[in-house]
C-alpha cells in the first residue's frame, strides 16, 4: 500500500459546531487534522454552538491547550472579530491574550463598517492591538459585509498598507462573489494567510447565502466546486481548513467524530490524498 503526500488541514469549528474548544481539538486530533480554527467565545447566529468559558483562566482553556498538545494539534485561525461601525476595538483584547495564550497566531476579521476610512483605520487599530500578542489579521470577504470580494479585501490590505494584515480566502465566498473561476491566477498571493474549502451548487438564492454560509454546506465532491483546482493555485504553505457545517447531520443524530471525520475525509478525496491500497 503505498500513500501519496498529505497537504496539512485544519478542523473549522463551524463543521462540529456543537463542539466546545477542547472537543473541538481532540476532534481535529482524531481525523489527523494539523491544526484547528476556533471560535473563541459562542455566538447567537450560531445557536447549535454550547455555551462555554474560554476567555480567561479558565478550566475550558486549560482543557483546551492539553487537548491540542496531546493530539499535536495547532491553532491556526481565531474567530469572531467582527468590525462595525461602534465597534470598540480595545474590548478585543482579552479575547487576543486567550488566542495567544492557545498558541493562535492568526485572527479572522469581517468587516460590517459602512464607512470606507473609517473602516481601514479600524483595521489598523486592531492589527497594533493584535500585534502586542504576536497575532496577524486576515480579513474575511463575504458577500453581506461591507468586504464582499476577494478583490475588495486585497484592496482593504492594500490601503491599510501593514505586512501583518492578509486575507482569509473562503472557496465559497469565491463561488457567491462571482469570482470563480477567474480569480485562480490571484490564489498564489502571499497576502492570503489560510484557504477554507467547502463545496456547493453553482448558485443559491440572495436569501440564503447567511443560511448556507453557516449552517449547511456541501461535502466535499458532493457539489461543483473545483476544489482541486483551487487547491493547487494556492501558495505551497497556505493552510488549508475544512469549513462544512451541516445542520442537517446534526439534526440526524450524527456524532460530532462522524461529521468531523467525513468531512475532512472527504477533502482529502477530492484532493487525490486518500490513502489507497
Amino acid at each position: 500500500m503505498t500513500k501519496a503526500a498529505v497537504r496539512p488541514l485544519s478542523l473549522d469549528h463551524i463543521t462540529v459546531v456543537d463542539a466546545t474548544p477542547s472537543q473541538l481539538a481532540t476532534l481535529a486530533g482524531e481525523t489527523g487534522c494539523a491544526g484547528m480554527c476556533l471560535f473563541l467565545h459562542p455566538m447567537a447566529v450560531l445557536p447549535a454552538m454550547p455555551d462555554f468559558a474560554l476567555i480567561g483562566d479558565t478550566p475550558e482553556r486549560r482543557a483546551t491547550r492539553d487537548a491540542m498538545r496531546t493530539g499535536g494539534v495547532t491553532l491556526d485561525l481565531v474567530y469572531p472579530f467582527t468590525l462595525a461601525g461602534r465597534t470598540d476595538v480595545a474590548a478585543f483584547e482579552p479575547a487576543l491574550e486567550t488566542a495567544a495564550w492557545l498558541g493562535g497566531r492568526l485572527a479572522n476579521v469581517l468587516c460590517y463598517d459602512r464607512e470606507p476610512a473609517r473602516r481601514v483605520e479600524k483595521l489598523g487599530v486592531l492589527a497594533e492591538l493584535a500585534g502586542r500578542y504576536s497575532i496577524a489579521l486576515a480579513v474575511e470577504f463575504y458577500p453581506p459585509s461591507q468586504v464582499r470580494s476577494l478583490h475588495e479585501a486585497l484592496a482593504l490590505v492594500e490601503a491599510a498598507g501593514r505586512g501583518d494584515i492578509g486575507v482569509t480566502l473562503d472557496l465559497l465566498h469565491l463561488y457567491r462573489a462571482g469570482e470563480m473561476p477567474g480569480a485562480l491566477p490571484l490564489l498564489a498571493d502571499p497576502r492570503i494567510r489560510i484557504a477554507q474549502i467547502s463545496d456547493g451548487p453553482l448558485a443559491v438564492a440572495a436569501d440564503r447565502l447567511e443560511w448556507e454560509a453557516g449552517n449547511e454546506r456541501q461535502l466535499p465532491g458532493d457539489g461543483v466546486f473545483d476544489i482541486a483546482g483551487f487547491v493547487a493555485a494556492l501558495a505551497p504553505d497556505c493552510p488549508v481548513s475544512v469549513e462544512v457545517p451541516r445542520q442537517s447531520a446534526l439534526d440526524a443524530g450524527r456524532s460530532m467524530l462522524d461529521r468531523a471525520r467525513r468531512a475532512v475525509e472527504a477533502t482529502r478525496a477530492v484532493l487525490g490524498e486518500a490513502e489507497h491500497g
